[in-house]
């Protein structure tokens, strides 16, 4: 591939999407702030660059997988920032899951720096991400999904087109977020009380996998809580701010979301106890004396 791609952060979803592209055989650029993620970034074949400004100058396309809006306003428009540096007729994908306000503020912002941008948020978690098929809901002029096409099919195995309005993409990805966080509260809730009525939880887990109270996110999270490791893939706090922005997207037209505002209120209670940084799955902590197992010492 000519194309010069750059990833800014190396989380769990940027490493798997940055390798995915250096499969691909694409020229991979990298920004984060852990000299130790870099190193092994340049030792899969990537090339480590020292602040989004020099990515910036070496990169057709630059994806941004950063935790939120002030992380994308920082490694594009702060001191070093990526924007600067990009020649016109670059493209930005914007992949953080962020207000659709800000989205389409954002496509402003660079079309004033003749740069364009796919709004482009990504759902899967890691595990699709490093193997190249997570889903991106994006949203964005003719002229970006002609400069993206080969780097999303590398990054993604559905790419579903919502309009040529930035925004549209973040707006469909916070409903997703509703949707995630509702599920994993219930999840956490359901395997409270079975735990409290003293269910045998693994045998809880196996019935309900296999039943119509099964969700994506039950199968997904609560084997979690049965190990007791809470290793955050995805932490607490990422629901507090997302449920937060479904809720601040809702309140802005007064419409009521019951059952969002309630798990948030779940999400908003873990980290305040202390779990925030912990993976979502240990909202059932806020539940008292159910016996949660304990993680085993290596």
């Amino acid at each position: 591939m000519s194309q010069s791609i750059g990833v800014i952060g190396l989380g769990a979803m940027g490493n798997g999407v940055a390798r995915s592209l250096l499969r691909a055989g694409f020229k991979v650029h990298a920004c984060d702030l852990r000299a130790e993620v870099l190193q092994r970034f340049a030792d899969a074949g990537g090339t480590p660059c020292a602040s989004p400004a020099e990515l910036g100058r070496l990169c057709d396309v630059v994806v941004t997988l950063v935790v939120n809006a002030a992380q994308t306003e920082a490694v594009l428009f702060g001191a070093d920032g990526a924007a600067a540096a990009m020649r016109p007729g670059a493209l930005v994908i914007a992949s953080a899951t962020v207000p659709p306000s800000f989205a389409e503020a954002l496509g402003q912002r660079l079309a004033g720096h003749g740069i364009l941008l796919l709004d482009a948020p990504v759902s899967g978690g890691a595990a699709r991400a490093a193997s190249g098929e997570m889903t991106m809901m994006t949203s964005g002029p003719a002229e970006a999904y002609a400069l993206a096409e080969d780097v999303l099919a590398a990054m993604a195995g559905k790419v579903y087109r919502l309009g040529d309005a930035h925004g549209a993409g973040s707006k469909v990805k916070i409903i997703n977020q509703l949707l995630a966080g509702v599920h994993i509260a219930a999840a956490a809730e359901a395997m409270a009380l079975g735990l409290r009525e003293g269910v045998d939880a693994a045998a809880l887990y196996e019935v309900i996998t296999h039943s119509a109270g099964n969700s994506w996110m039950f199968e997904n999270r609560v084997p979690h809580i049965l190990a007791g490791d809470y290793t955050p893939l995805s932490a607490v706090d990422i629901f507090v701010k997302d449920l937060g922005l479904v809720l601040d997207t809702a309140r802005a037209s007064k419409f009521p979301l019951p059952l969002s505002a309630a798990a948030h209120q779940m999400f908003m209670m873990a980290s305040s106890a202390g779990h925030g940084g912990e993976d979502d799955s240990a909202v059932i902590k806020i539940f008292p004396g159910i016996g949660l197992p304990q993680r085993k010492s290596e």
